[in-house]
C-alpha cells in the first residue's frame, strides 16, 4: 500500500495513453469486475469490466504478458488501463469511446492531474 504522497508523485509521471508491459496476475470473477495487472510498479494496475469482450473467454488469463494503457488514474490508489491488443478489448471499443470518452484521442500524451472532486474518469488532463 502507497501513502497519499507517493501515489501522488507517481501519477504526476503517469500520461494517458502511457504503455507499460504488464502481466495479468488476478481475473477474480471472469465477466463480472476485470482484470487485475501488474505494470511493475508500486500500484496495482485494473482494466475495467467495461473495457473487455463480452465474452470472458476473450480475456487475457492470468499470466498473459501483454502491453495495457493508461486509461486513468484517480484517487484510488490504482491505475485503470485499457488493452492495447484489440482482442482484448470489447468489439465496440470505437463506439464506446465515442460515447463515453469523445476527447480519448486528444487525452492522450497529457499528463494525468489530480482529478478532483466529481470527476467521471477520476483523472484530469494537463493541457499546458
Amino acid at each position: 500500500m502507497v501513502t497519499d504522497a507517493e501515489w501522488t508523485r507517481i501519477r504526476s509521471g503517469l500520461r494517458f495513453g502511457q504503455v507499460f508491459e504488464g502481466t495479468v496476475v488476478k481475473v477474480p470473477r471472469p465477466g463480472a469486475i476485470g482484470i487485475f495487472v501488474d505494470i511493475g510498479l508500486s500500484v496495482g494496475g485494473f482494466v475495467d469490466v467495461l473495457l473487455l469482450p463480452e465474452q470472458s473467454d476473450g480475456w487475457p488469463a492470468e499470466g498473459t504478458v501483454a502491453d495495457f494503457e493508461i486509461w486513468w488514474a484517480g484517487s484510488s490508489h490504482q491505475i485503470r488501463l485499457k488493452p492495447s491488443d484489440s482482442r482484448y478489448l470489447r468489439g465496440d471499443f470505437a463506439d464506446f469511446v465515442a460515447r463515453f470518452r469523445p476527447n480519448w484521442s486528444s487525452e492522450v500524451g497529457q499528463r494525468v492531474l489530480d482529478p478532483g472532486p466529481g470527476s467521471r474518469w477520476g483523472g484530469a488532463i494537463d493541457t499546458t
